[in-house]
């Protein structure tokens, strides 16, 4: 039984995988790659991930995060031979796909993961939103409260309108300089 159409030759397929075991299962196939000669069928194995900034106790950390939880992508040739030793990797749940046949990954698809994972500025991750009553941790502004008029996800900056002098008045911060109530 073809676990492919004819001709399709080396294409990005998607596997599913247990949650949270995306690098294990990555280490797993390139191991078994090498070890069941596999290399001419089976070429990359991608989990893709994109950093971005996260606020721990007040400070900017880096970090990578999957972009597609329970997903790996796979660089190969579907063979029957190949079929079997990507789909029995300890927890491999399936190729996405109909039924037994992997559907390949579309060029487009792979240029939008490609962009992802190549972003070199990461993205800043805030956990307050427009409404939030926050509290300003440092600068001239430190232990004042307001409310979050603006969120800049992408300069990580936020604009909290602060009472000052009996006015609301907008200052623009950074997301590590203000706490949520």
């Amino acid at each position: 039984m073809a676990k492919q159409a004819e001709n399709t030759g080396k294409q990005w397929y998607v596997i599913h995988t247990y949650s949270g075991y995306e690098d294990a299962v990555r280490e797993a196939l390139l191991q078994r790659m090498e070890t069941m000669n596999m290399q001419d069928y089976i070429f990359d194995v991608v989990v893709p991930k994109e950093k971005q900034i996260v606020i721990k106790k007040g400070e900017p950390v880096e970090e990578e995060k999957r972009i597609f939880p329970g997903y790996v992508l796979v660089q190969m040739v579907v063979t029957d031979d190949s079929w079997y030793v990507v789909r029995n990797t300890p927890n491999v749940t399936g190729f996405v796909g109909s039924g037994t046949i992997p559907v390949p990954v579309s060029p487009e698809e792979w240029k939008v993961v490609e962009k992802h994972m190549g972003k070199t500025e990461p993205k800043f991750q805030i956990s307050v939103a427009v409404g939030d009553s926050v509290t300003v941790l440092d600068g001239p502004f430190q232990n004042y409260e307001g409310l979050v008029d603006k969120v800049d996800q992408e300069k990580g900056k936020v604009k909290v309108m602060i009472t000052i002098f009996g006015r609301e008045t907008p200052v623009e911060l950074d997301f590590n300089q203000v706490k949520k109530k």
